[in-house]
């Protein structure tokens, strides 16, 4: 078997574990941040979870791009610019804002889960950026499409940073509990870091214009939107008084 061959292979297993991961999501909440419960086996630091957990997107797409036979050429380091943009954000820097962290744990099956994804989802976008593409020649900076993807990439990164720092700032150190998160696109949804990722990733497969790119944004849909949705379904019970305007991760939509 070639590794073309095995990679093509490799993206649409992919899918096939999207679907499935949809649908348990639909009657299982992955057991992690406000859904931590026990009967999950070992847990880890939410700290050291999350640095785990994403390091993989550093390490193996660097890597790919290291050993990569094409040319580093402008969108190939536009493209390299927007990875480390989002996961050094995500695996070096979001991990130590966690307000409380030292309190929570995640179990580790999550953490490895999230590891085995974001190796192969690492090696399906970094391989065909640097290997498979003979595609990105000078002029691709100049399609349409691909200026729109890298105007919603920023867009959505944009909206994941408000909604991370707004949720961040909700409790001030020492404080605890939980409160209803207010501003930026919190007026509309419950869930607007997820939105923003949905977003971010929808502009990277139209800049890419890669099929790899598609399966990360079916991935992500599959991951976020049931999480999204049982988010929303928590602060409903939470609070009586949760604004009933808002949607889980779609405004005005769902």
């Amino acid at each position: 078997m070639s590794e073309f061959t095995f990679y093509q292979a490799t993206i649409w297993t992919w899918f096939g574990l999207a679907a499935i991961s949809f649908l348990a999501l639909q009657f299982i909440v992955a057991p992690y941040g406000r859904h931590t419960r026990k009967g999950w086996g070992p847990t880890v630091s939410n700290r050291l979870g999350w640095i785990l957990m994403e390091a993989p997107t550093l390490l193996v797409f660097d890597f790919l791009w290291l050993i990569g036979d094409q040319p580093t050429n402008a969108p190939r380091l536009l493209f390299i610019v927007l990875w480390h943009l989002h996961y050094v954000n995500r695996t070096l820097i979001f991990p130590f804002r966690i307000r409380g962290d030292q309190k929570k744990r995640m179990p580790a099956l999550i953490m490895l889960m999230g590891m085995l994804f974001n190796t192969g989802n690492a090696y399906i976008q970094a391989r065909w950026i640097f290997h498979f593409s003979d595609g990105y020649g000078p002029g691709w900076l100049s399609e349409a499409t691909v200026l729109l993807g890298i105007a919603l990439f920023l867009v959505g990164y944009a909206i994941n940073l408000q909604s991370d720092a707004i949720l961040r700032n909700l409790r001030k150190p020492g404080e605890t509990g939980h409160k209803i998160p207010r501003g930026g696109l919190y007026r509309w949804i419950s869930c607007p870091n997820y939105f923003g990722e949905l977003v971010e990733w929808t502009g990277w497969a139209l800049a890419t214009g890669s099929l790899g790119g598609v399966c990360f944004v079916v991935w992500t849909a599959a991951n976020l939107v049931p999480r999204a949705q049982a988010n929303h379904r928590w602060y409903q019970e939470k609070f009586p008084d949760y604004p009933p305007e808002r949607r889980a991760v779609f405004p005005g939509i769902l």
